[in-house]
């Protein structure tokens, strides 16, 4: 099984067996464009060349020809335009992270358009979706919006272009998962709305065929590397893919992804649970599974398992690793990340130092684009070290908002709580937000959950057999909660207080 986990700086390509043991990996970066403040782009060939590089990477001394099916996983809202013939792109992508269309996303505030389009969608108008960047992309580039409605031009996701890369431009086709981040999608149809199009001027015939995260898409046609046809079958955007990745299959099971966001995720079954505590509602995944194949004979799925539609409530914080980047890069107080953890382990607290994290505005449960970094608290005796620890409970402390929302919302509470992302691994973050959160923190031995959720869907999508669960429970490392009461009622405290007047 090959996973390509597309991300926002760079590209994994896995190559795992039946097990789920990975037997190959690749990574590449690519350049990140910041055209003017708020706004990042990225191009969308550099994007291409990260992929095929990785899977060059991945694949050295494989045997192709053994490849049974290939997942996509991919950075969600990110948005790009090429034209149909030829796949040119016409402009950057737009990434998610890019605010730009503020100003657009508030006029619609005030015309009173939010609770009708988070009834139908489950999100809220902000700049972070792809339908005002699309609307901004046609009417920033000349002639567009007339080559777009006449046909000529493709809209997709990361995951879109890149199944129309994979299947040598046969294919324009985006799942479910990735659909519903749009703004253009309702949740309880899974099919994109004519109204919702004329609301944000994009024309229908820009859009993708929405298929399910697992099942049947394309096959692969003129990738370097790979040999023709390939089947595609499993795509989901990536923390629905390290939804399915970290196992969480029933209502009230949740996860975490420390990426450069940190994004929270908790399945709440077969029908949308609306937030009224600034959450999203989303689409989980939709399995539309093949037969499973034992042996020369196909024994088809259960049932239960046909066209099976999960619901997520999500909470978003634009920054987690990216602070820790920052740190780095825009303040030279470590010179690598990994050492943040060594460095904040050298002072017992923070020194009453607090840090919010809104590089970028601040995502769920609050919603505020204008909001912007805070570090407050600082007295002579501040040191680098004090900053790096309140970094790390910065990145905790966004999540104990996101969890407090998401058990109201629900009404219930988390069943489990995983981990996964590259700053999982560090483990005084894990411990930090096990103290905060007063829970149970479950973090596996592979923290690539994202990519390894995109193989699981695509063997699923092939027909390929269920692996057994336990020996990958038995492989989590726990953390247990041991911060005094006192000490963690006085950080939140005085993290509401810096929220406040971010």
């Amino acid at each position: 099984m090959v996973a390509i986990d597309q991300g926002t700086t760079g590209t994994t390509v896995l190559l795992v067996d039946a097990a789920r043991i990975v037997r190959g990996r690749g990574y590449r970066e690519f350049p990140q464009i910041y055209p003017r403040p708020g706004e990042v782009e990225h191009d969308p060939e550099a994007i291409w060349g990260s992929v095929t590089g990785a899977l060059a990477d991945a694949l050295k001394g494989a045997d192709v020809r053994r490849i049974a099916a290939l997942g996509i996983t991919n950075q969600r809202e990110t948005t790009l335009l090429w034209e149909r013939e030829g796949g040119r792109p016409v402009a950057n992508a737009i990434v998610w992270q890019d605010r730009r269309t503020a100003p657009f996303c508030a006029t619609l505030k005030a015309a009173g358009h939010e609770p009708a389009v988070r009834e139908r969608t489950g999100l809220v108008l902000d700049p972070y979706f792809s339908a005002t960047k699309i609307r901004w992309l046609l009417d920033g580039v000349a002639g567009l919006r007339a080559r777009a409605e006449a046909g000529a031009i493709a809209f997709g996701t990361v995951d879109s272009f890149l199944i129309w890369r994979l299947t040598g431009g046969q294919v324009h086709a985006t799942d479910v998962s990735n659909a519903s981040r749009t703004l253009l999608l309702d949740l309880r149809t899974r099919r994109f709305s004519d109204e919702l199009c004329e609301l944000f001027g994009v024309p229908p015939a820009l859009l993708p065929e929405v298929r399910p995260s697992a099942g049947r898409i394309g096959q692969t046609r003129g990738v370097p590397g790979l040999p023709d046809g390939i089947p595609i079958t499993g795509v989901a955007g990536d923390q629905q893919a390290a939804l399915y990745g970290q196992d969480c299959t029933e209502p009230g099971d949740a996860k975490c992804t420390f990426g450069t966001g940190a994004f929270l995720l908790m399945n709440v079954g077969a029908e949308p649970k609306p937030s009224s505590r600034g959450l999203l509602s989303t689409i989980a995944w939709t399995l539309d599974p093949a037969p499973v194949a034992v042996g020369s004979a196909k024994k088809a799925a259960p049932p239960t398992e046909a066209r099976e539609t999960a619901y997520a409530l999500e909470g978003s914080a634009f920054v987690a690793g990216a602070l820790v980047q920052w740190l780095r890069d825009g303040l030279g107080i470590i010179a690598s990340a990994s050492e943040i953890e060594e460095l904040a382990r050298s002072v017992p607290d923070s020194g009453g130092v607090t840090i919010v994290p809104a590089l970028t505005g601040l995502g769920a449960p609050h919603w505020r684009a204008e909001a912007r970094g805070l570090i407050s608290g600082i007295t002579r005796g501040t040191t680098r070290a004090h900053i790096a620890r309140a970094a790390l409970e910065a990145i905790a402390l966004q999540n104990v908002d996101l969890v407090t929302a998401m058990q109201a919302d629900a009404g219930r509470p988390i069943n489990s709580f995983r981990v996964d992302g590259g700053a999982a691994a560090n483990d005084l973050l894990m411990q930090i937000q096990a103290d905060l959160l007063e829970a149970q923190i479950f973090r596996p031995e592979m923290v690539e959950s994202t990519a390894l959720g995109a193989a699981k869907l695509a063997a699923l999508g092939v027909g390929l057999p269920p692996v057994d669960k336990g020996g990958e429970t038995a492989r989590m490392r726990i953390f247990n909660p041991t911060m005094p009461a006192e000490t963690r009622a006085n950080l939140l405290a005085r993290w509401a207080d810096a929220v406040g007047r971010a």
